[in-house]
């Protein structure tokens, strides 16, 4: 086992945690970081002490001595021209969500990694977290008899959302779903999805961003299990956290249900009134320790690449992901129920969509 060279594109929230985790792995011995911001560039190079750290992209995609690339620019539309370039110089590839825009890009990214032997994966970290894999290996180990159904509700802050609609216009489906459509699908392997039923619901969203405040779906897998997703962006400015979830799973044997709520502490001061901390979907570092999901992702993703082993995400079930938000959102816009795999039809009108809304 050779330690490896990291490059980081995008040093953001997600992809700053990405860079420290890197600076902090034993297996990476240089890391090279790309950020446009010149006050975050600096950040996080005091953070992390990076061999390179510079304002273009293509420098790490050119760097040769870089072996594997974590994606973390936004808007997300820049995720397809970043992964295809770096796979095509040979680099294995961290890809925040979602994988493309379009499944025709999906498709090519998958296939120039498979045609190049790369490791390929794709930022849902919500597998990384200890209740949603308590769920899955329940569903796996039997525990729960025949899964019958799922329900999986997250709700983000209206701040929040703004932040992320501000960037892209993509759907709740898109932006906030996609990681409880991704959780949903790992638990259920190997079901394929077969239909798609989905209502978008306005509110306060509508006039200021032109996006849903919540986004509704059904989804029927092949053998007749029932999954539905809920994902709000517009909890109130005095919600004292950024993100909640709840989760529960019915079977024929039993149920787990799971409170993500973040409501286990509560922080009270005079000056910022009730907060529930570690409240972030990616998570956060508290000193020595980090409370979430994302530096185990990062250092998953690093350790696949030293010891060629394989990646939690497989990148075609993130274009399944893909293709059943891209449904859900043609079901929204038609009223109707939407059959899977997408027609050529439907992919027209769902590339017709994004590219308006892009």
């Amino acid at each position: 086992m050779d330690r490896i060279n990291f490059g980081v594109i995008g040093t953001g929230w997600c992809g700053g945690i990405r860079a420290v985790a890197a600076a902090n792995s034993a297996l990476v011995d240089e890391l090279h970081l790309a950020e446009t911001n010149p006050e975050r560039r600096a950040e996080i190079a005091e953070m992390t002490r990076p061999t390179t750290v510079t304002d273009r992209w293509e420098d790490i995609i050119d760097n040769p001595a870089v072996d594997a690339v974590a994606v973390s620019a936004t808007p997300e539309t820049l995720h397809f021209p970043m992964a295809k370039a770096a796979l095509e110089a040979g680099k294995h590839v961290l890809l925040e969500k979602p994988i493309a825009v379009t499944l025709d890009e999906a498709d090519e990214l998958i296939e120039i990694a498979e045609a190049n032997n790369l490791k390929f994966t794709i930022g849902y970290s919500q597998r990384f977290n200890s209740k949603q894999a308590m769920i899955k290996r329940s569903i796996t180990a039997g525990t729960l008899g025949d899964v019958s159904s799922v329900l999986l509700s997250r709700h983000i802050t209206r701040s929040l959302g703004a932040k992320i609609s501000g960037r892209t216009k993509l759907s709740p489906a898109a932006m906030e779903a996609t990681h409880d459509i991704d959780f949903a699908l790992w638990c259920l392997e190997p079901r394929r999805p077969v239909r798609v039923y989905s209502q978008n619901a306005w509110g306060v969203r509508k006039d200021t961003l032109g996006c849903p405040d919540t986004q509704y779906l059904v989804i029927t897998m092949d053998d007749g299990v029932v999954v539905t997703v809920g994902a709000g962006m517009s909890l109130p400015p005095g919600y004292p956290n950024q993100s909640t979830t709840w989760m529960e799973v019915i079977g024929t044997e039993g149920a787990i249900l799971a409170d993500a709520s973040h409501r286990d502490i509560v922080l009270n001061t005079v000056s910022q009134g009730v907060q529930f901390p570690l409240s972030t979907m990616p998570g956060e570092y508290v000193d020595h320790v980090y409370a979430g999901p994302m530096e185990r992702e990062t250092t998953h993703f690093i350790e696949a690449v030293a010891y060629d082993r394989p990646v939690m995400v497989d990148a075609k079930l993130a274009r399944v992901t893909m293709e059943i938000y891209l449904a859900a959102d043609l079901s929204a816009e038609r009223n109707q129920v939407v059959e899977l795999p997408l027609s050529r039809e439907d992919l027209i009108s769902s590339l017709g969509e994004h590219a308006a809304l892009a």
